[in-house]
């Protein structure tokens, strides 16, 4: 410790020897002394803030414990197996029949399949309403070229569903494509 004080007083420019006590060794002693055991107090006050922290708040603190641990590991493994996996281009060729329909010449009109809508139970509302589906109008814009709510046509529309047995309308459009009954 006299060394420290020797080295502090060059320092200030007091000219101490070596081997020379200092004048100013007492007081570095006691900053030193002073500022050890304000360290050793300040540490021990953030272990007791932190052990009330840890009493108050358990669920809370192990909870975000796991979740951090969780992530970590989450995001080690994804790493490493990220990097062994190999990847392979799959190329899948299938070969599908689409039925292509005839296209319908100006020398032969379309004729509505009466039979099929009879035996559907199909309403002439609804035929209309399918028609009007087939050119791509929404619910409202049918109400309004029909002259009835939104809710009409939405009626109208499920029960036609039912009766071709589609869920969508773009499978109500196909399906009557497909029996004749709209062109």
């Amino acid at each position: 410790m006299a060394n420290l004080g020797a080295r502090a007083a060059r320092r200030l420019g007091t000219g101490g020897e070596a081997g020379a006590p200092s004048r100013y060794a007492p007081a570095v002693k006691r900053v030193l002394f002073y500022g050890l055991i304000g360290g050793i107090l300040l540490a021990l006050l953030k272990v007791i803030e932190y052990q009330y922290l840890v009493r108050a708040y358990p669920g809370e603190i192990y909870g975000g414990l796991v979740a951090v641990i969780f992530a970590g590991l989450g995001i080690y493994f994804g790493r490493q197996w990220s990097r062994h996996r190999e990847i392979r281009e799959v190329t899948v060729i299938k070969e599908v029949e689409v039925r292509v329909p005839e296209p319908i010449s100006a020398s032969r009109p379309f004729a509505v399949d009466a039979g099929k809508l009879k035996e559907l139970g199909i309403t002439p509302r609804e035929h209309e309403i399918l028609g009007l589906i087939a050119e791509g109008l929404s619910n409202r814009e049918i109400g309004e070229r029909l002259f009835v709510s939104e809710n009409t046509v939405k009626t109208h529309s499920s029960r036609l569903f039912d009766k071709l047995g589609v869920n969508r309308r773009v499978q109500a459009v196909l399906k009557g494509r497909e029996l004749g009954l709209i062109p």
